[in-house]
């Protein structure tokens, strides 16, 4: 089995984001949760689709996922029904009645069981969803899926994004072509484990429910889990997976060479997504990325990347184009990871400013330059072990502040 190219979504392919891989349709349209903006996506397979996904570890959890993970336990689901505008978090008792709602209805207008419907919300927490108005809304949905409405679907989904959030990989196990799609948001409440973001991503192999779910755990752990926007998690973050076999290749197991080459390519679709998702902080300016070396293990190292992504000095300083590597230094003095400060070394882009102990001589305004670029590297050597991580962030802008002062109005 070979890995074929793995790219932003735009590699000649006429099918936008979940829509790449064969059998699945999707739409996008206003229903009048927000004003004036498409609000409500639906997504539907051709056929069941083996399913997985991975949900916030926030105590508070919104009544869509618990209504998804309810009617994940048979492994399938055939639609996806998700609005934006209002999170339908901390609702009560109504609150998972109108998400299960939501599921009924989209149901159907699609002729499905409500359990194969999953069920998503993102928004504003504490209102009750206007359900009058979302279910006025999907007989038009459910009308409009085409195989072309993926762009409609990834711009419903969006809140405070800047921009949609797609990726495409395609594969091929045992001769044949496999495609794997993607639709995202998330812009702000972005911390690891996980952060404001939904992920959607759809694929035409034929792969078991366990395997699809060891897949994507493994692909969260390196990706969605190693991004930051300003420290806070989510009540409504999901990731989901849907698998509907429409590419006829062997089904791919867990433990077999088709599987590891599947989880790489899922994989480097989330780290496109996740990228995508830190690019479009709120505020933000610039994409920071702190790739860690010599850790004593993945754990460590991915604690070490995290805390200085996530750091409120250092991504100010990075606003504010500071070489300020102290700032650096203190959070990987914090973050848990174990190191000797005298055996690190630090680089901002190719620039060496830490070694060993001290700062080293370096030209200043080329370090200003670095900062001041779309994308700002942080490279760092623990000189402990032999382990990587690499998490992704922005910087922290006045227009954070700005955003948030002022989300519900």
């Amino acid at each position: 089995m070979t890995a074929l190219a793995i790219e932003q979504c735009g590699f000649g392919m006429e099918r936008v984001g979940v829509c790449a891989p064969r059998g699945f349709q999707a739409s996008g349209m206003a229903c009048g949760i927000r004003k004036e903006k498409k609000d409500l996506a639906l997504l539907f397979s051709c056929r069941p689709a083996a399913a997985a996904a991975v949900f916030t570890t926030n105590v508070v959890k919104a009544a869509p996922l618990q209504v998804t993970a309810r009617h994940l336990q048979d492994g399938y689901l055939q639609a996806v029904v998700i609005n934006s505008g209002n999170a339908n978090a901390c609702t009560g008792a109504q609150g998972l009645t109108d998400a299960q709602c939501m599921a009924d209805i989209a149901a159907h207008h699609l002729g499905l069981s409500a359990d194969a419907i999953g069920v998503a919300s993102t928004g504003v927490i504490g209102v009750l969803l206007p359900m009058e108005r979302i279910a006025n809304g999907l007989p038009d949905a459910a009308l409009a899926l085409s195989t072309d409405g993926g762009g409609d679907a990834a711009e419903a989904i969006m809140t405070t994004d800047t921009v949609r959030k797609t990726a495409i990989a395609q594969l091929e196990v045992g001769g044949q072509l496999v495609t794997i799609g993607s639709m995202a948001k998330g812009s702000g409440m972005i911390h690891p484990n996980m952060a404001t973001m939904l992920a959607f991503i759809t694929t035409d192999a034929a792969i078991s429910p366990p395997a699809l779910q060891a897949a994507l755990a493994r692909a969260n752990a390196e990706t969605f889990n190693m991004i930051t926007v300003d420290g806070d998690t989510s009540t409504n973050d999901m990731a989901l997976v849907l698998a509907n076999g429409e590419a006829r290749n062997r089904p791919i197991e867990k433990g077999t060479p088709d599987f590891e080459v599947f989880t790489g390519a899922l994989t480097d679709v989330c780290r496109q997504l996740a990228r995508q998702i830190a690019a479009d902080g709120e505020g933000a300016t610039c994409l920071l990325t702190v790739q860690v070396v010599g850790a004593l293990d993945v754990t460590q190292a991915r604690l070490a990347a995290r805390t200085v992504a996530g750091s409120s000095l250092v991504k100010t300083a990075v606003f504010g184009a500071d070489a300020n590597w102290g700032r650096i230094m203190a959070a990987l003095g914090r973050s848990g990871a174990q190191f000797d400060p005298e055996n690190v070394r630090l680089w901002i882009g190719d620039v060496a400013v830490y070694a060993y102990g001290c700062g080293v001589d370096y030209d200043e305004e080329q370090v200003t330059r670095l900062l001041q670029e779309p994308e700002v590297k942080i490279d760092i050597d623990l000189g402990a072990g032999d382990a990587p991580a690499t998490a992704w962030g922005c910087d922290l802008s006045y227009e954070y502040v700005r955003i948030n002062g002022s989300y519900r109005t």
